[in-house]
C-alpha cells in the first residue's frame, strides 16, 4: 500500500524523471557509438569529465548553456581519442575504452586540485532552474512531471526524437546503421566506414559529457568525483536494454529512475526502519538486471559490433 501511494505522488514521477535525464543523454550517446560498430566504455570517464568541464566553466564566469558547450566539446575531445585509437588502428575496444575512463577521471582530478588547491569543499555554482510550460504544467501528476523541469530535461526528451529521426529517416542515419550491420556495403557505395564510425563516435561522446554536465548544473549546483556513481555502465545495460532503439532505451532509462526513486522514498517508511538500507539501495539494480535478462534475450545485437574494419577487406 505505501509503493502504491508513493507511485501516485506527482514528486515521485518528478523526482524519476529528472534522474532519467542524464541517463537519456548518456544512454544515446552509447546507442549512436553501437549503433556505428563502436563499444564505448569511456562513457563513465567521459561522463565526469563532462561533469567537471561545465561546472568550471559556469564556475568561472561563462552562462549556463555555455557550460555545457564546453562540457561537450570536453566529452568530444576524449571521444576523438577513443574512435582514433580503436577505428583506424582497430586496437580493443574494451581496453581503449576502460583507458579513456581513467584518463578522463584522473584528468578531472588532476584540474580540479590544479584549480582549486585551498578548496575543502566544492563551490556552488547558480544552476539551470525549473521552467513550468504554461498549460501543461497543471495536469494531474504528468504535469509537474513532465512539464516542470529544467530545461536540460527538455533537451534530453527533445533528442530522443531526433536521434530517432536521424536514425531511421534519414541518409545518414542509414549509413551510420549499415556501418554497424554491414561496413563493406557501406564502403562499396564509396563512403568512408572510417568517417562514419569517427564522428558517431565524437557525438555521441558529446552527448555522454552532456549527460555528466546535467548532473554539475541542474540537478545539483557544484562538483565531486562521486556523483557519477557508476551511471556510464548503467547506460551501456540500457542501450542492450532498449534493443538499440532511442524510444525504448530511453524508456529503460525511466524505469531505472523510477527503481531508484522508489528506494529514496522506501526508506523514509516505517519499512525503512526495519530493512538495512543497503538492501533498498539494491532495489534499482537488481530490477534493472532482470528486466535486462528479460528484455535482451529478442535484442538483435549489431552485426558488426565491435568489429575492426579496414578497407578493401570483405
Amino acid at each position: 500500500m505505501e509503493i502504491l501511494d508513493i507511485l501516485l505522488t506527482a514528486s515521485f514521477w518528478a523526482a524519476a524523471v529528472r534522474i532519467a535525464s542524464p541517463l537519456i543523454f548518456a544512454t544515446l550517446g552509447e546507442l549512436i557509438c553501437e549503433r556505428a560498430g563502436v563499444l564505448n566504455l569511456g562513457i563513465e570517464g567521459i561522463m565526469v569529465i563532462g561533469a567537471f568541464a561545465g561546472w568550471m566553466a559556469v564556475y568561472l564566469g561563462t552562462g549556463l548553456w555555455t557550460g555545457v558547450a564546453v562540457a561537450m566539446l570536453a566529452g568530444m575531445l576524449f571521444g576523438l581519442l577513443h574512435a582514433a585509437l580503436t577505428v583506424p588502428f582497430g586496437l580493443s575496444q574494451h581496453v581503449v575504452g576502460l583507458g579513456v575512463t581513467l584518463l578522463a577521471t584522473a584528468t578531472a582530478s588532476f584540474a580540479y586540485r590544479i584549480s582549486l588547491p585551498e578548496v575543502t569543499s566544492p563551490p556552488k555554482i547558480a544552476p539551470f532552474q525549473p521552467f513550468e510550460i504554461p498549460l501543461l504544467s497543471k495536469l494531474p501528476i504528468i504535469g509537474p512531471a513532465f512539464f516542470a523541469q529544467t530545461a536540460l530535461t527538455y533537451l534530453a526528451f527533445i533528442l530522443i526524437a531526433v536521434v530517432a529521426f536521424v536514425l531511421y529517416r534519414t541518409p545518414l542515419g542509414l549509413a551510420l546503421r549499415a556501418a554497424g550491420e554491414n561496413p563493406a556495403a557501406v564502403e562499396a557505395q564509396g563512403l568512408s566506414v572510417t568517417a562514419i564510425r569517427m564522428g558517431a563516435v565524437i557525438v555521441g561522446s558529446g552527448l555522454m559529457a552532456v549527460g555528466g554536465a546535467f548532473l554539475t548544473m541542474s540537478a545539483f549546483s557544484s562538483f565531486f568525483f562521486e556523483m557519477v556513481n557508476g551511471r556510464g555502465w548503467i547506460c551501456i545495460a540500457l542501450v542492450v536494454f532498449g534493443a538499440w532503439r532511442p524510444g525504448k532505451a530511453a524508456l529503460g532509462a525511466l524505469l531505472f529512475a523510477a527503481f531508484d526513486a522508489l528506494q529514496v522514498r522506501l526508506q523514509q517508511t516505517p519499512m525503512g526502519a526495519v530493512v538495512p538500507y543497503q538492501v533498498f539501495l539494491m532495489v534499482p539494480y537488481i530490477m534493472s538486471i532482470l528486466a535486462l535478462v528479460l528484455m535482451s534475450r529478442r535484442a538483435e545485437v549489431p552485426a558488426a559490433l565491435m568489429i575492426p574494419f579496414n578497407k578493401g577487406e570483405r
